[in-house]
């Protein structure tokens, strides 16, 4: 079965007929994290290849060549993507992390390479096999390195006839100007709460409506959270001592926490300062709701000049969490700098 077309991208899959009279060399499909980018792509894909392409543009599902695109063994399409993603089970959204990983002793890498773009270089110098087109898939396209990056620009400046480009990225300003600037953009709508709730609820998630809050309102990304359990236990234990910052408090979490995913316990609490900041402004709350006493009370007593300087720290530690020396003083020092600022 061929990747789904969710329900907030009927819109945008129309849209995005209008291009098909004139295609361009390369398509740069963006938007937030878990809201479906890759399916979305791969199923634009599977209709590029289609040799009977239904009335609605969507893929006929019945031809050779959508055979061979089911079966992952097209002759005229290539997916480069990390490592880390290339054990995921066909159908999950990468987007949201949500994936199984290799087996493999070795760490996957999260980059993708400039031996995966150069690899490119036989498949797109030989004439296609249904005398078609010949699509590349490429994403996360902020997961490629600078080597890599240089390598694709290089491909882009000069495209092969025939030959199109479709990339997907959740942070544009990650990526190079110039391949931007090579790229025809396409904007992915986030769907409305009201519809990724409904879409959750047909999934059958329980607390479907807390998950969805906290991954910012990316269904897909909600879903997989609460799939391998999201960390629930560890980021609850994480928000009451930032609902109730004390020292004493910050040290038991610190010693509570030291073993899990140094990258959620960083985006749990950019998400609560985002949510402090954004009432101190403008009484809004996004990804904490149910903490709204607590969020209202520290957005009444700290100074925003303390709080950005909060904001900033949680971004740098944000880039180092993969490789600390120590997960456990990495903790601690995030905590207690937290403490600080809300005294």
């Amino acid at each position: 079965m061929s990747s789904p077309l969710y329900p907030w991208q009927e819109a945008a899959w129309q849209q995005l007929q209008q291009l098909r009279a004139r295609m361009p060399h390369a398509i740069l499909f963006h938007g937030a994290a878990g809201i479906g980018k890759s399916d979305f792509i791969e199923r634009f894909a599977q209709s590029l290849l289609c040799e009977d392409v239904r009335a609605d543009h969507h893929a006929c599902g019945k031809c050779a060549s959508c055979g061979w695109f089911l079966q992952h063994n097209h002759p005229d399409y290539r997916r480069v993507r990390p490592e880390a993603l290339e054990d995921e089970i066909d159908g999950d959204d990468p987007e949201a992390d949500g994936g199984k990983k290799s087996k493999s002793t070795k760490t996957p890498s999260k980059d993708i390479k400039i031996e995966q773009i150069r690899a490119l270089a036989d498949f797109m110098n030989i004439s296609t096999h249904r005398q078609g087109l010949r699509v590349v898939v490429l994403y996360p396209a902020e997961a490629l390195n600078t080597p890599a990056s240089n390598a694709l620009l290089k491909t882009l400046e000069e495209p092969p006839p025939g030959t199109v480009f479709l990339l997907a990225s959740n942070s544009l300003d990650r990526l190079l100007p110039t391949i931007l600037s090579r790229c025809r953009k396409f904007a992915l709508p986030m769907p409305s709460h009201a519809q990724a709730l409904a879409w959750l609820k047909v999934q059958g998630l329980g607390d479907a409506d807390s998950w969805l809050r906290e991954q910012g309102g990316a269904p897909l990304a909600a879903l997989a959270r609460a799939d391998t359990g999201g960390g629930r236990e560890e980021t609850e234990a994480l928000l009451q001592l930032l609902a109730h910052p004390s020292v004493e408090g910050a040290l038991k979490t610190a010693e509570k926490l030291q073993k899990a995913p140094l990258n959620l316990l960083v985006s749990c609490l950019q998400r609560w300062l985002y949510d402090v900041f954004s009432y101190k402004l403008a009484g809004n709350i996004r990804y904490y709701p149910r903490y709204q006493r607590e969020l209202e009370a520290l957005a009444g007593k700290i100074h925003v000049s303390r709080l950005m300087g909060a904001i900033k720290s949680a971004n740098e530690r944000r880039a180092v969490a993969e490789h600390p020396l120590s997960p456990k003083l990495f903790i601690e020092d995030m905590l207690l700098d937290y403490t600080a600022c809300c005294a």
